[in-house]
């Protein structure tokens, strides 16, 4: 049977069930899971914004803790095309069909009329209603899926029924292809693919100065911001990507150097004029409607000289993570023989953390990685093949900080080394002894973690290949200490050689697997509890 060992600051403990009292739920009693139903029911709970889905989701996790509640396959489904999960919501058909996951099986919502190839949908993002805000009209305050379409329309589809909630043409001139938040759920970026020359267009020394185009919106209700293009011209012909996020303009550079500007400085310096969706307006002297055919949306952002600079750092891959409390950031230094190894640094000075250098010494065929934990609580989580270090940021003096272990989750495997029997020409047995990779297939080897907000519970994949089959287990952790919680046996196998998702929301796991010849399949799991019959 396989176990996890679980080391926190100061003890250390195999597997014990977590102490959820523990936990601070705003009393210093603990109460049972009936408890907190009859107070439920009598609406003896305070009345502030929250408490009552806080307590909800206690008695959730109360009850998913309990050796009687077991997580059963209940759905799976297979399809050629890529399969999607967010909040709830299963799509199918590159967004066409949606099914909902909520409930004791997945069920569909609607199917979208099948479409041209060019009205096909490109990229789509779930945009959820606000809470305790009226709109002007209805449509506005609907939760629905905004889709990008290959013709350059962006949709509002009604995420209950499919409905047409209104449409944007975007550009005649670029050809959008991504969508990705600025701030999720408030404003949303639209990106270009890349302007590239054709071989003869080089040849010729045809330039092309502008290298993608963005377009911002504010989506509820859909309202245009800006749309602006990023030029050679202004910040060099080594740029290889520019995008925006959380108000921050970040642009790559081919030579691993990431510059940051500040979006709203530029907003404030360069911008031409308002426009609003429906507006008149002329191009080339010909009229037109903001965000209708023939020309869409004009660029009211005209960036002329490089703006101003919040910081630049070179790194490996253009692989730069901003984070923590206070703010700092994550790199690996820009040479090949530093993958691998991270630099935890201030954004505020540049300085470099104490015990800020994070290694995991392993060597396998695949590199560790690292992230700022979604829980906002400033941690970092570090995964490597055999272990997750769960690490923290304190103060020691004037503002210096320095990196600590919060807990170590590690996987049960035994390092042991093999022996290698080799036979020379003349028949001379050698043996060779060598140690496995630290991600060797026949070693328990973490493959995904994920993160349950409202529950507050840390999900481990980790998967064993036995003979041809893959084995995956999803181990549940309590979020603030690491203690094991449950272990979960997904029923088929996890093909390591191809890529797999594994999304964790409330009662529900979801694996989408993606198989060779553009094979999808998608596996529902559901919490259920057994009952002992009584003597």
């Amino acid at each position: 049977m396989s176990f996890c060992t679980v080391q926190s600051q100061g003890t250390s403990e195999n597997c014990p069930q977590p102490p959820l009292s523990s936990r601070n739920t705003g009393s210093t009693k603990t109460c049972n899971v009936c408890i907190l139903l009859f107070r439920r029911s009598s609406g003896i709970f305070r009345d502030q914004a929250g408490v009552f889905y806080r307590k909800n989701m206690m008695l959730l996790c109360q009850l998913m803790c309990q050796d009687t509640t077991v997580f059963k396959n209940v759905w799976m489904k297979r399809s050629k095309c890529p399969v999607a999960y967010e909040k709830g919501r299963i799509f199918f058909e590159n967004y066409r069909c949606c099914y909902n996951s909520i409930g004791v099986k997945p069920h569909r919502l609607y199917e979208l009329p099948k479409c041209s190839k060019v009205e096909k949908i490109q990229d789509a993002l779930l945009c959820e209603c606000p809470i305790g805000e009226t709109l002007s009209t209805p449509a506005d305050s609907e939760s629905c899926l905004l889709a990008l379409t290959t013709n350059n329309w962006l949709h509002r589809y009604s995420i209950k029924t499919g409905k047409l909630l209104g449409s944007v043409y975007l550009s005649s001139q670029c050809k959008f292809r991504y969508l990705s938040w600025d701030i999720p759920q408030e404003t949303l970026v639209i990106k270009s693919v890349q302007n590239k020359l054709t071989p003869l267009a080089r040849q010729a020394g045809v330039v092309q100065p502008s290298l993608l185009c963005l377009a911002v919106f504010q989506v509820l209700p859909l309202t245009l911001l800006w749309m602006l293009e990023i030029s050679k011209n202004v910040f060099g012909n080594n740029i290889i990507d520019a995008t925006i996020s959380h108000g921050i303009l970040i642009v790559t550079y081919s030579m691993g150097l990431v510059r940051l500007y500040s979006f709203k400085q530029i907003t404030e310096k360069f911008m031409l004029q308002k426009s609003v969706l429906g507006q008149k307006f002329e191009k080339n002297g010909c009229p037109g409607l903001v965000g209708l055919p023939p020309f869409g949306i004009p660029f009211n952002i005209q960036i002329t000289e490089p703006p101003l600079l919040l910081l630049e750092v070179s790194c490996l891959e253009n692989a730069l993570q901003i984070g923590g409390f206070p703010w700092h950031y994550i790199v690996t230094p820009n040479k090949k023989q530093n993958k691998g190894i991270y630099h935890i640094c201030s954004l505020k000075d540049d300085l470099l953390a104490k015990n800020g250098i994070q290694e995991m010494n392993c060597c396998s065929m695949e590199s560790d990685w690292i992230y700022f934990h979604p829980d906002d609580s400033g941690r970092i989580i570090h995964v490597g093949p055999g272990k997750i270090n769960m690490l923290k940021l304190t103060e020691i003096h004037d503002s210096q900080y320095q990196v600590m272990q919060d807990y170590i989750i590690v996987a049960a495997r035994e390092n042991k080394a093999n022996q290698k029997i080799t036979v020379t020409s003349s028949g001379r047995v050698v043996k060779k002894r060598y140690n496995q990779l630290d991600d060797d297939p026949e070693q328990e080897t973490f493959k995904i973690v994920e993160y349950e907000d409202e529950l507050d519970l840390l999900a481990t994949v980790a998967v064993t290949q036995t003979e041809a089959d893959g084995k995956a287990l999803v181990r549940l952790h309590d979020n603030q200490t690491g203690v094991l919680i449950k272990e979960i046996n997904l029923e088929e196998s996890w093909d390591v050689t191809h890529s797999n998702e594994l999304f964790f929301d409330r009662d529900t796991i979801v694996h989408l697997e993606n198989l060779p010849n553009r094979n999808y399949t998608c596996y529902v799991y559901k919490m259920i509890r057994h009952f002992q019959d009584e003597d």
